[in-house]
C-alpha cells in the first residue's frame, strides 16, 4: 500500500456526508491504519456545500487533500462533483449521486443548473460511477439513507468488503434508522 489513500466526500448540508466520513474513519482506525479526517460544514445547515477529507494509510501527517491528490471523490450531488473535481487525481475514481439540489441562485433565476453534469463528468474523468442513490433511497422509504447507499457503492468499488461495515452501522446509527441503513448499505453494494 502506498503511504496514504485519499477519499474526498462532498455534498450539501443534510445529506449525510459527515456520517459517511466518520464511518470510513472508524473502520480504518479499527483496522490499524493511521487516519485523519477533516470536515468543513459551516454552511451545512443552510444547504451549503459540505466537504470531508478522509486519509488513511501507514502514516498520515495531515488531513488536507490538495488538488489532484484524491484517489476517490464521492459526490452526494452532481454540481458538487463538478465543483470538487479538481481534487481528483488522474486515473482516480468519481462516484456521483445522480441527484440535483438546486442552489438558491438557480431557484431565483440568476444562474442555471448544469443538468448534463454526468455527461460532462464522463467526458473529463475516466472512471465515473453514477449511482441513483436518492432514487434508490426513496424506494427504501427515506432519502436519508442515500449516504449509506453511496458508502456501499464506495466500499464495493474499492474492494473494501472485507471490513465489517454492517457491525459499524449497527453501532453508529440510531435504532429507529438501523434497518433502513442496513438495507441501504446492501443496495449500495449492488449499485455498482
Amino acid at each position: 500500500m502506498k503511504n496514504s489513500y485519499n477519499i474526498m466526500i462532498v455534498g450539501v448540508g443534510g445529506q449525510g456526508s459527515l456520517l459517511a466520513s466518520r464511518l470510513l474513519g472508524n473502520v480504518f482506525m479499527q483496522k490499524g491504519f493511521d487516519v485523519k479526517v477533516s470536515e468543513v460544514h459551516g454552511m451545512s445547515q443552510r444547504g451549503g456545500s459540505v466537504n470531508c477529507m478522509v486519509k488513511y494509510g501507514q502514516a498520515v501527517y495531515a488531513p488536507i487533500i490538495a488538488d489532484g491528490e484524491a484517489d476517490v471523490v464521492v459526490a452526494f450531488e452532481k454540481i458538487e462533483a463538478l465543483r470538487w473535481l479538481k481534487l481528483l487525481k488522474a486515473g482516480g475514481t468519481l462516484i456521483v449521486n445522480d441527484n440535483e439540489i438546486l442552489p438558491i441562485p438557480v431557484k431565483m433565476g440568476k444562474a442555471s443548473y448544469p443538468h448534463d453534469a454526468i455527461e460532462q463528468l464522463q467526458q473529463t474523468v475516466e472512471h465515473v460511477c453514477p449511482v441513483r442513490a436518492t432514487e434508490l433511497a426513496q424506494q427504501l422509504g427515506t432519502i436519508r439513507v442515500a449516504s449509506i447507499i453511496l458508502l456501499g457503492a464506495l466500499v464495493k468499488k474499492l474492494g473494501l468488503e472485507q471490513y465489517d461495515w454492517t457491525a459499524l452501522i449497527r453501532r453508529k446509527v440510531p435504532a429507529k434508522f438501523l434497518e433502513a441503513n442496513l438495507k441501504a448499505y446492501q443496495v449500495g453494494l449492488q449499485s455498482v
